[in-house]
């Protein structure tokens, strides 16, 4: 069950999304300089899929993972899970193969070891307990399979930070309010890659939640990383 600080991040969050689902991937495309359509493309070669496979994206929002997985190979099985209808709602529009769902990343509504691959995207700084997730995440993925996560991650200390803190506290904000009419759910964004962990942190976590062979590749001048761990073949 979880805690009240759990339900109140949760049901911020929702709200957040649910205010800018209209523009979600507008916005993505402009705040990125159109690069998020790689990263995802990274995700989906990190997923290993074979012909035929299950894919879960857990956290799916407009199904952007799961629409570049189908894009490279229609026969997969695509499968978007979300708490936030109407993110779903908006990616249903541009995508009919996706089976979508509610979901609570903490408690999937799937059997263990179903799919190939579970995937996520900018889903782990948005919830309280990443290892929790990560263990959940592996529990309906096959043994031998991938669980791959798109995320975040701080400004490195290096001569772009300054430019990089710029784009993320003024630019990311002010692209919001013009084209979301939401200053505050992109800084809120901005606010959490600051926050957020290090992939080689993020890396121990899905290490301690059971995962292996763990390996990560970074994006956009450190702020964004892949990471990939397999569900060991002997896990039962």
């Amino acid at each position: 069950m979880k805690n009240t600080g759990e339900e109140n991040k949760a049901g911020n969050v929702r709200k957040m999304f649910k205010s800018i689902s209209g523009r979600y991937d507008l916005l993505n495309t402009l705040i990125t300089f159109g690069r998020d359509k790689s990263w995802r493309k990274h995700v989906i070669k990190e997923a290993s899929l074979k012909q035929n496979a299950l894919i879960l994206d857990v956290g799916t929002g407009t199904g952007g993972i799961l629409q570049e997985a189908l894009f490279l190979n229609r026969n997969v099985k695509a499968f978007g899970g979300d708490f936030t209808l109407e993110m779903m709602l908006a990616g249903k529009e541009k995508e009919k193969k996706i089976s979508w769902c509610c979901a609570d990343a903490f408690n999937l509504p799937f059997s263990d070891a179903v799919f190939d691959a579970v995937t996520s995207g900018f889903l782990i700084r948005n919830i309280t307990d990443a290892r929790s997730a990560f263990i959940e995440q592996m529990r309906t993925v096959k043994p031998g399979g991938r669980v791959v996560c798109l995320e975040t991650s701080p400004p490195p200390r290096n001569l772009m930070r300054p430019f990089v803190l710029f784009h993320l506290k003024l630019i990311i904000p002010m692209l919001g309010l013009v084209f979301a009419g939401n200053r505050n759910a992109y800084r809120y964004l901005t606010e959490t890659t600051e926050a957020f962990k290090t992939p080689e942190e993020l890396s121990l976590i899905m290490r301690d939640a059971g995962l292996r062979d763990i390996r990560f590749k970074r994006f956009m001048f450190g702020t964004i990383a892949v990471l990939s761990g397999t569900r060991p073949s002997d896990l039962e």
